[in-house]
Protein backbone atom coordinates (compact mmCIF):
# COMPACT_ATOMS: atom_id res chain seq x y z
CA UNK A 1 0.00 0.00 0.00
CA UNK A 2 1.33 3.40 -0.99
CA UNK A 3 0.29 6.54 0.82
CA UNK A 4 0.79 9.90 -0.84
CA UNK A 5 0.86 13.26 0.86
CA UNK A 6 -2.32 15.30 0.46
CA UNK A 7 -1.80 18.40 -1.67
CA UNK A 8 -4.74 20.82 -1.92
CA UNK A 9 -3.27 22.22 -5.15
CA UNK A 10 -4.27 18.96 -6.86
CA UNK A 11 -7.93 19.84 -6.27
CA UNK A 12 -7.88 23.51 -7.23
CA UNK A 13 -8.65 22.84 -10.87
CA UNK A 14 -11.36 25.39 -11.63
CA UNK A 15 -12.34 28.94 -10.73
CA UNK A 16 -15.22 27.87 -8.48
CA UNK A 17 -12.99 25.61 -6.36
CA UNK A 18 -10.36 28.33 -6.10
CA UNK A 19 -12.93 30.94 -5.04
CA UNK A 20 -14.50 28.59 -2.48
CA UNK A 21 -11.09 27.72 -1.05
CA UNK A 22 -10.08 31.38 -0.73
CA UNK A 23 -13.40 32.39 0.81
CA UNK A 24 -13.16 29.58 3.36
CA UNK A 25 -9.64 30.63 4.32
CA UNK A 26 -10.71 34.27 4.58
CA UNK A 27 -13.61 33.31 6.88
CA UNK A 28 -11.82 30.76 9.06
CA UNK A 29 -8.10 31.53 8.83
CA UNK A 30 -5.66 34.27 9.62
CA UNK A 31 -3.29 36.29 7.43
CA UNK A 32 -0.62 33.59 7.31
CA UNK A 33 -3.26 31.00 6.29
CA UNK A 34 -4.31 33.32 3.45
CA UNK A 35 -0.74 33.67 2.20
CA UNK A 36 -0.27 29.89 2.21
CA UNK A 37 -3.63 29.44 0.44
CA UNK A 38 -2.64 31.89 -2.29
CA UNK A 39 0.58 29.90 -2.65
CA UNK A 40 -1.43 26.69 -3.09
CA UNK A 41 -3.52 28.37 -5.78
CA UNK A 42 -0.42 29.71 -7.56
CA UNK A 43 1.07 26.21 -7.48
CA UNK A 44 -2.14 24.73 -8.90
CA UNK A 45 -2.17 27.23 -11.77
CA UNK A 46 1.59 27.11 -12.27
CA UNK A 47 4.27 29.24 -10.65
CA UNK A 48 5.86 30.02 -14.01
CA UNK A 49 2.57 31.33 -15.36
CA UNK A 50 1.96 33.40 -12.21
CA UNK A 51 5.53 34.72 -12.30
CA UNK A 52 5.02 35.90 -15.88
CA UNK A 53 1.71 37.61 -15.04
CA UNK A 54 3.06 39.36 -11.94
CA UNK A 55 6.49 40.26 -13.31
CA UNK A 56 8.08 38.50 -10.35
CA UNK A 57 10.64 35.70 -10.45
CA UNK A 58 9.61 32.17 -9.47
CA UNK A 59 12.02 32.12 -6.49
CA UNK A 60 10.57 35.42 -5.27
CA UNK A 61 7.06 34.00 -5.53
CA UNK A 62 7.97 30.86 -3.62
CA UNK A 63 9.62 32.97 -0.92
CA UNK A 64 6.71 35.45 -0.69
CA UNK A 65 4.10 32.70 -0.47
CA UNK A 66 5.90 30.32 1.88
CA UNK A 67 4.51 29.40 5.27
CA UNK A 68 5.54 32.11 7.71
CA UNK A 69 6.32 34.69 5.00
CA UNK A 70 5.17 38.27 5.39
CA UNK A 71 4.84 39.59 1.82
CA UNK A 72 3.91 43.16 1.02
CA UNK A 73 0.25 43.82 0.32
CA UNK A 74 1.18 44.83 -3.23
CA UNK A 75 2.61 41.34 -3.81
CA UNK A 76 -0.59 39.70 -2.54
CA UNK A 77 -2.69 41.91 -4.83
CA UNK A 78 -0.49 41.10 -7.86
CA UNK A 79 -0.78 37.39 -7.24
CA UNK A 80 -4.53 37.54 -6.60
CA UNK A 81 -5.01 39.39 -9.87
CA UNK A 82 -2.79 36.87 -11.68
CA UNK A 83 -4.85 33.93 -10.39
CA UNK A 84 -8.09 35.65 -11.36
CA UNK A 85 -9.15 36.57 -7.84
CA UNK A 86 -10.22 39.73 -6.15
CA UNK A 87 -11.07 40.89 -2.67
CA UNK A 88 -14.65 41.90 -1.93
CA UNK A 89 -15.79 43.39 1.34
CA UNK A 90 -19.23 42.69 2.72
CA UNK A 91 -20.74 43.64 6.07
CA UNK A 92 -20.42 40.97 8.71
CA UNK A 93 -23.67 39.73 10.16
Amino acid sequence: MTITKFDIADYLDNEEMIAEYLNTVLEDGDSSDLIVAIGHIAKAIGMTKIAEKTGMSRPSLYKALADGAKPQFETIMKVLKAVGGQINIKPSS
